[in-house]
């Protein structure tokens, strides 16, 4: 996931240019929706058509497993490129592209005489369907930040949850339904209606994307993109995915690929400037690496009875495709309505213990299941796994939006769909492996029994992931999503009015509710106070370690850059002195790294602080220009005593601070306290300031640092400077 490495500006609509009426109405989301279903029918609606491909192409049943298999790698290694992709050139354009392609794809597929054709067709369907899930969810974070919401309604993204969880259970009734009325080419030209009504309305009801198209150099593009990091995910996945697909034949060879290629990937991105798979916050953040897992196991246990069903009651049971897609008509429907019913809820952690524990029934359930099991006893088993499907899709999609960095959204959505496939592919190899002697019910029973250890690593998991509750009892306190410029939480006092800043006082600077540098903070601070002007003349600009390296690691990397850049202008249009603070360790700095340092022992084990490199320079959006002063230093605080900023600021007969920089219990915690032992004057821009922790940054903004410092925004730095003339 990228961390530092798009450097538009984030779009910023004004109330008059924010999208009138209902910002998620049909116009906007049916496109979306449709769109972001188009993948996982497509998984789903193959399964039905496997034995009439290989009657008519005259090849084995089993050759045809590659037509799962080769979509479910393509979709795996292409939903998190998408989204990486959408960030980088705009999430319309990758949207709208996607499409055209499964569109074509669709046209191929259908005048495929051959299983090579097929395979192209899948691998097509495959790449394109996998823009839909990332883009869509960042063209809903971009929606409701134009129309001022701290966060999209929940029933959008209930919305997107509900109909690819509804398409993955109800595809084997359609697909039996289309192929058995039109034989096994519906599979491929279904595509063809959907996608062409899926390009019109996303043309129609979709804004252009606000930046413009640039590629750069090849070089450039390369690395804004992480086109390496990208490989190697690809060669890792596949890998994984080969070694998978033999089982129960344990193919090493392919394993040990799989396993040097992602030590390759991970030293890789570790050193990457704008890592396309970010290992530091995957680390860092145990909240979304554990979505992704519980994510990837959920749709493992419902994929197996999904496909391991399907073929056990076909051949087990005699029935046709069309029957046994009929069979799976209840899973599908409720999938859906347990996707809407945990959409409209806020919490997410019992919705997540109550799909564990229904997965866990759902597996004991299926070990007493055999050939004279009543049909309606079946049924009612796979209407478990439906209710799990539904309200587990949900509420990690919840949980993924909460705690993805915003500026990372679309490569973290492809992600957790990537993890989902792997959980799918998975599934196929459980599947392949108990049914290898042939479809039976003891062959299904053994399928439980895995299914009863999936669940219950899923339950433990859940139950133990403390971070749930926290965020639960935090959302708790919220207004609802999609409510315009929220403030505290509510209390029993009367609301008051946001203060209309139309006209501002010399020196009184109304402290209204200050822009967030993530989704989940309070307000910095309330009511009015009386602001100090500052002299611009006698005023130092402090950006502090906006470097890649850093970036990575804070929510909304994008966002606090732009601010930042917003600071950088003001102080260039007004005549402030500007400071650029950067850490990184030259050779000899690492040798004298002791030990002890906890933070800068690690750093240098780990190499990423060395100087010279990309990830360690200001980031290329910050422009140096000759007047400025630029800083090196070697351990946390800006004042470090190896750096000459004390005397450079006397030089320059500087007795004002304005600080911003990463992160605000690192660098700008130890400068501004030793600044303010120091007698400087202290304004600190809480916008275009982040930490890894956002509780952190929150407490540190509203209980240490007003104590030393004016806590502002970028946006009082003009009323500020002008009161002073």
């Amino acid at each position: 996931m990228p961390s530092a490495g798009d450097t538009r500006t984030p779009e910023r609509i004004s109330e008059a240019g924010a999208p009138r009426g209902n910002p998620f109405g049909a116009r906007f989301v049916a496109p979306l929706y449709l769109g972001a279903s188009l993948n996982p029918v497509n998984s789903s609606i193959i399964a039905t058509a496997l034995v009439a491909i290989a009657a008519a192409l005259h090849i084995p049943v089993g050759d045809t497993a590659i037509l799962i298999s080769s979509l479910y790698l393509t979709s795996a290694l292409a939903q998190p490129a998408a989204g990486r992709l959408a960030e980088e050139f705009g999430p319309r354009r990758i949207f709208v592209a996607g499409i055209t392609l499964v569109l074509v794809a669709g046209i191929v597929g259908s005048l495929a005489h051959s299983l090579t054709a097929l395979i192209v067709a899948r691998v097509l369907i495959g790449a394109g369907t996998s823009a839909g899930y990332p883009a869509a969810m960042l063209l809903i974070r971009r929606r409701a930040e134009q129309a001022g919401h701290a966060a999209p309604p929940r029933e959008v993204l209930g919305g997107l949850s509900i109909t690819g969880a509804a398409t993955v259970a109800v595809g084997p009734a359609i697909g039996g339904l289309l192929i058995g009325g039109a034989g096994w080419r519906a599979a491929f030209w279904i595509n063809i209606p959907v996608a062409a009504v899926a390009l019109f309305l996303a043309l129609a009801g979709i804004a252009r994307d606000p930046d413009p198209l640039r590629f750069g150099s090849p070089r450039a593009l390369a690395s804004r993109i992480d086109l390496l990091g990208m490989l190697g995910f690809g060669g890792s996945l596949t890998a994984l995915m080969i070694f998978l697909d033999a089982l129960p034949r344990l193919d090493w060879p392919a394993l040990a690929a799989a396993l040097v290629l992602a030590a390759a990937l991970a030293g890789w991105e570790l050193r990457a400037a704008q890592p396309f798979l970010d290992v530091r916050l995957l680390v860092a953040n145990g909240a979304l690496t554990r979505t992704y897992l519980r994510n990837g196991l959920t749709l493992m246990g419902t994929y197996v009875i999904l496909y391991g069903l399907t073929q056990w009651l076909e051949v087990a049971r005699g029935l046709s495709a069309y029957q046994a897609g009929l069979m799976l008509m209840p899973m599908g429907v409720l999938t859906a309505l347990a996707a809407r019913v945990v959409s409209r809820r806020a919490a997410v952690r019992w919705p997540l213990i109550a799909c564990a524990v229904l997965l866990l029934v759902g597996a004991m359930a299926t070990l007493f299941v055999g050939s004279g099991t009543p049909i309606a006893a079946v049924i009612c088993v796979t209407a478990v796994f439906g209710l799990t499907s539904g309200a587990g899709t949900v509420a990690n999609q919840t949980v993924l939006y909460q705690e993805a960095p915003a500026a990372a959204l679309g490569t973290a959505s492809g992600l957790l769909r990537t993890f989902g496939y792997i959980g799918s592919i998975a599934s196929a190899a459980i599947t392949g492996t108990a049914f290898h002697r042939g479809v039976s019910d003891s062959g299904l029973h053994s399928i439980a029994w895995v299914l009863v250890a999936i669940s219950a690593l899923v339950l433990v998991m859940t139950v133990l992931d403390r971070q749930l509750a926290r965020a639960d009892l935090h959302h708790t306190d919220q207004p609802p999503a999609g409510a315009r410029n929220p403030g505290p939480a509510p209390s029993t006092e009367p609301t008051r009015t946001e203060p209309t800043r139309t006209e501002i006082p010399r020196t009184e600077i109304p402290r209204t509710e200050l822009p967030r540098t993530e989704s989940r903070s309070a307000d910095m601070t309330t009511g009015t106070h009386t602001t100090p002007a500052l002299d611009p003349a006698r005023t130092a600009l402090l950006l502090m370690d906006f470097q890649p390296v850093v970036l990575g690691a804070v929510p909304d990397p994008q966002g606090v850059l732009a601010r930042a850049g917003e600071a950088l202008a003001w102080a260039r249009a007004r005549g402030a002195h500007v400071v650029f603070v950067r850490v990184a360790l030259a050779e000899k700095d690492a040798a004298a790294v002791p030990a002890h340092n906890k933070t800068f022992s690690q750093a240098v084990a780990a190499g990423y602080l060395t100087d010279g490199t990309a990830a360690t320079a200001v980031h290329e959006s910050l422009k140096a220009e000759e007047d400025d002063l630029t800083v090196r230093k070697t351990r946390i605080s800006a004042f470090a005593s190896d750096t000459d900023l004390r005397a450079e600021l006397r030089a320059r007969n500087v007795d004002t601070l304005v600080l911003a920089g990463l992160s605000t219990s690192g660098v700008v915690l130890t400068t501004l306290r030793q600044a303010a032992d120091e007698d400087y004057r202290l304004f600190l821009l809480a916008d275009a300031t982040a930490d890894p922790d956002p509780e952190v940054h929150r407490v540190l903004m509203e209980k240490v640092f007003p104590h030393q410092a004016e806590i502002i925004s970028t946006a009082d730095l003009a009323a500020l400077s002008t009161a002073a003339q």
